[in-house]
């Protein structure tokens, strides 16, 4: 992937935030950006030295200099609360830390700064409660994905694609989509697999592309069928209880305060510009509660299971029962007809018996369970 003149300090930021993390296979990581690994190494070098001023072109000359803020704490506080006005008073606290400040007031004199501007207000703080979710071990164990509601731009709808890793809240993708539909989100991810590597697990609600509102467990789809063939578990979130992927319900209430109320983009292009930037921030200033006030890029680390060009073959083991899925999905086994998915027509899927429960076979597209039959009381579902 060329690095893209428009987008050209937030690739470098990106990636040599990335590259500085413990770990991380730093030719590998060049490889994904699409640079060589000396021009890889030239850009950590002047961000070790210089900071992010070292990332911009030798040309052109810094507009300011982060680790430099004239002025008294309660100016600098004001400040970072006009460029983001939804954080409060410990998110600032921290991010004056990050960037070098050694006088810096505790939270509460933050927010009394702030009420003494008249930059909170009272219902802001009542709504203002902690709340504490469940994460994963790891990056890349597990990514939440969802379409953020979708809003209108002078020339087209909008619909905002977001992919967000569990353990980091690293936010993988923010793409201003024309349309919600597979072939959109399959570019996106190839495109964040090539960058960031795989992850073990992707969860997505019930809804197209991904899943199926009458078959939640395992709804199969196309997009679905691809992320299994490159080893992804695929899980769905229950109907009707979005707190299943909860990060991404959190993150769109973020996004939809910091960039889209009361915005109005000419079109698709502009709206992709504004998410850019503010993608930037969240991952790499905004430091998170949730986190213990960290930003997302010093918990994430990019997968080491790399993209595939190529699409593996789906293989089973050779005590396995295969079928090949027939017209409309369906298949066939023992007199029994049951329809899997229509997406699924000519694929081949397995049929292994559960050990404790004679006549009863569970269904498997490659690692993915898909459903079930049941030999004795015709209770057959998929």
């Amino acid at each position: 992937m060329p690095w893209k003149d428009v987008d050209m300090m937030t690739l470098r930021q990106e990636f040599v935030s990335l590259a500085l993390q413990e770990g991380v296979n730093r030719r590998a990581l060049c490889e994904r950006f699409g640079i060589s690994p000396k021009t890889g190494y030239k850009w950590i070098e002047r961000f070790t030295l210089e900071g992010q001023i070292g990332l911009q072109d030798r040309t052109r000359r810094p507009l300011q200099t982060p680790m430099r803020a004239p002025g008294p704490v309660e100016d600098q506080v004001v400040a970072l609360r006009h460029k983001h006005p939804t954080w409060g008073g410990r998110k600032i606290r921290r991010r004056l830390l990050d960037l070098g400040h050694t006088v810096v007031p505790t939270p509460s004199t933050v927010t009394r700064i702030l009420h003494r501007h008249g930059l909170i207000e009272e219902s802001a703080s009542e709504r203002s409660t902690p709340w504490q979710r469940f994460e994963h071990a790891q990056p890349n164990d597990l990514w939440q994905m969802d379409f953020k509601g979708h809003f209108e731009t002078g020339k087209a709808t909008c619909h905002p694609l977001t992919v967000l890793d569990d353990h980091s809240r690293y936010n993988v993708v923010l793409h201003a989509c024309s349309r919600p539909n597979g072939e959109f989100v399959r570019q996106a991810l190839v495109d964040a697999f090539r960058l960031y590597g795989l992850p073990l697990c992707i969860n997505a609600d019930n809804g197209a592309p991904w899943g199926s509102s009458s078959k939640h467990e395992h709804g199969i789809t196309k997009l679905t069928i691809w992320l299994i063939q490159l080893g992804i578990k695929i899980s769905h979130s229950r109907p009707a209880h979005p707190q299943t992927n909860g990060k991404e319900e959190r993150f769109h209430r973020t996004l939809k305060a910091d960039v889209i109320r009361g915005s109005h983009f000419h079109d698709l292009d502009e709206a992709q510009n504004a998410f850019d930037q503010w993608r930037l921030v969240y991952n790499h200033e905004r430091p998170h509660e949730a986190i213990d006030m960290a930003t997302p890029v010093t918990r994430y680390r990019p997968s080491r299971l790399a993209y595939p060009e190529r699409l593996p073959q789906v293989e089973y083991s050779a005590s396995d029962m295969t079928l090949t899925v027939g017209w409309n999905g369906d298949i066939k086994f023992h007199g029994h007809r049951l329809k899997v998915s229509s997406a699924l027509q000519g694929y081949c899927i397995a049929v292994r018996p559960l050990q404790d429960r004679d006549g009863v076979f569970d269904l498997f597209f490659s690692h993915q369970r898909i459903g079930q039959i049941d030999l004795h009381n015709h209770e057959s579902k998929a």
